[in-house]
């Protein structure tokens, strides 16, 4: 169950709850534009119904590591045209305290993943992911966006 016992929504490839909406783009999604691949099509559909793309720090750091030389340029423009979701305190604990409730049921969440999914949270954002199973948090509602497809 999501915040307020409401359920917690995946949405399933194809489907869209950001139709207007803000939408936090997983670093799996950014990689998948940066390759070419399926999430640009999306991308630009978020822009066309008014959505509003969203990042995080987090993002910016999985994606500059992991840059290859020729795609620096390409990653910067990217980010230019993304708002920014700040993290701070509330962030911190929220992911924080996710990740200790998950470890107490024997389940391990990345701390990058908490972070992340706690900015989307934050700003009431849909998180679009390519493994949405790494973001189990009940208040978050995750869209698959697979690599590729």
């Amino acid at each position: 169950m999501g915040a307020g016992g409401a359920p917690r929504r995946t949405l399933a490839p194809g489907v869209s709850a950001t139709a207007g909406g803000r939408v936090l783009l997983d670093s799996t999604v950014l990689i998948d534009v940066l390759r070419g691949g399926a999430a640009i099509s999306r991308l630009r559909a978020l822009r066309q119904v008014g959505s509003v793309p969203l990042v995080c720090a987090i993002n910016v750091e999985e994606i500059a590591r992991g840059l290859r030389p020729d795609e620096e340029r390409y990653a910067s423009s990217l980010f230019d045209g993304l708002r920014m979701v700040p993290l701070g305190r509330a962030e911190g604990e929220r992911a924080g305290f996710w990740r200790r409730d998950f470890a107490a049921r024997g389940v391990t969440l990345a701390q990058a993943d908490c972070l992340i999914a706690a900015a989307a949270v934050t700003v009431g954002a849909v998180l679009a992911t390519g493994n949405p199973k790494d973001f189990p948090m009940p208040e978050l509602t995750v869209e698959h966006w697979p690599a590729g497809a």
